[in-house]
């Protein structure tokens, strides 16, 4: 069973600070009555302008490349980050797919791989953890994650920006039944134990007792180990769900994938690792669609850098 969604209020976001998300929410709601291939045109455009744009991005998402693809050369780093813009703007446009289209217009743009391992997974008895991660297609995965998942929970983290943490609230709103807080660990269990299913991020940064610094593509990060802990308390079948954009605008595939043998272990760094691993080799299928806008490794304590300072 799905949410029902309420209308949004906007009144509330009229201060000037919120011009520039206006924009973006009139751009969703034209996108959203666009023939796909022009959607996914106008939104990579719309990328190529940010990638002039927004310096501070740009610098982010090049030192991620930097750490985790050390073996490119200059020109294919710089070909890789204008890439990663264009897969950016398009996401931009599918949240207008996601968020204010039919569901039915976007489910028959979707390949879905492993839907198998969900109904053998239901048929445990138990819940199910359904571990996505931050690729720019994020928005779009989320809008049809109630059809594959029946009883669907996500987990859920405010955003600084008002305007749009409540458009995030409203777009996912339409697929899950419950947005829990990504600190209330208390509600992950209970709805996996009356055995619902509860979407996690996989590379989460959380700080604090349920994170461990865990490789990725090599490097150090601050990655959250509470999946581990939670298919330990509560028997959960673990499987991933990762989107990605075809080319030629032919539109989705969503993986889901099958469950890690012999996952939980008495390790949770181990099982994390295992977990990430599994992440890096999705994100290697296209690798300009993983958020590289995310600052991946921020909040690393001494004696590791802080790679997104352009002083050090």
């Amino acid at each position: 069973m799905k949410s029902k969604v309420k209308t949004l209020s906007y009144s509330q976001f009229l201060a000037p600070r919120y011009l520039p998300t206006w924009v973006l929410l009139g751009w969703m709601k034209i996108a959203a009555l666009l023939p796909y291939p022009w959607q996914i045109n106008i939104g990579k455009y719309f990328g190529k302008l940010g990638f002039y744009i927004a310096k501070k991005t740009r610098n982010n998402v090049r030192k991620n490349i930097e750490v985790c693809f050390p073996e490119l050369s200059g020109a294919d780093k710089n070909t890789f980050v204008k890439n990663h813009f264009e897969a950016v703007g398009a996401a931009f446009s599918e949240m207008g797919l996601g968020w204010f289209s039919s569901t039915n217009r976007l489910i028959e743009l979707v390949k879905v791989e492993g839907i198998e391992h969900v109904e053998r997974a239901r048929e445990k008895g138990k819940g199910i953890i359904i571990l996505a991660a931050h690729f720019t297609t994020l928005e779009t995965s989320t809008s049809v994650l109630g059809e594959y998942f029946p009883g669907m929970k996500s987990i859920y983290r405010p955003q600084p920006n008002a305007m749009i943490d409540a458009l995030i609230h409203r777009g996912r709103k339409r697929q899950v039944e419950e947005q829990i807080p990504s600190d209330n660990i208390r509600a992950m269990v209970r709805a996996l134990r009356n055995n619902h299913s509860v979407c996690y991020l996989a590379d989460l940064a959380n700080k604090g007792s349920n994170s461990e610094l865990i490789p990725f593509f090599g490097e150090p990060a601050i990655t959250s180990t509470t999946v581990s802990k939670l298919a330990k308390i509560t028997g959960a079948t673990v499987l991933t769900y990762f989107f990605r954009r075809l080319p030629g605008k032919e539109g989705y595939v969503a993986n889901i994938g099958a469950p890690l043998e012999d996952f939980p272990s008495d390790d949770v760094i181990a099982d994390t690792c295992r977990l990430v691993r599994r992440l890096e080799d999705y994100i290697r299928l296209a690798p300009e669609q993983y958020m590289w806008t995310y600052r991946r490794f921020k909040g690393r304590p001494h004696p590791f850098r802080d790679i997104y300072n352009p002083e050090l």
